[in-house]
């Protein structure tokens, strides 16, 4: 039912810029924070950057000061802008968020979505 997309992933190359888009759908009731994972070959899964629905945001040190996470609550949307990009961003981005769906409203549920693959070239 409830489902998260992504899109904007590429190759790009070192230096470059890229925007990535999230957007949740379904039956929600009310979507929670939102962030930005990746997974490189070889690495654990790490937490890029997080945005709570009043905008306070987090970001991974990696990725502080490169990039930036917004959210559109209406539109149930979240963006990352990634700027200065460097071989070691390559991974695969996934789109996480926590839903609080119309079917059981007062329980908290952890949505993935299936994921954008972002390389960066030297």
């Amino acid at each position: 039912q409830v489902q998260l997309v992504e899109s904007g992933g590429g190759l790009v190359q070192a230096g470059g810029s890229l925007r990535l888009s999230c957007v949740a759908s379904g039956p929600i009731f009310y979507v929670n924070t939102m962030g930005w994972y990746r997974q490189a070959p070889g690495k654990q899964r790490e937490l890029v950057a997080s945005i709570t629905e009043g905008g306070s945001e987090r970001y991974a040190n990696s990725a502080n000061g490169r990039f930036t996470i917004s959210r559109h609550n209406a539109r149930k949307t979240i963006w990352l802008e990634m700027n200065s990009l460097v071989p070691e961003d390559t991974a695969v981005y996934v789109c996480n968020a926590e839903i609080y769906s119309e079917v059981l409203a007062s329980t908290c549920q952890e949505q993935w979505g299936q994921g954008t693959q972002v390389t960066v070239s030297s």
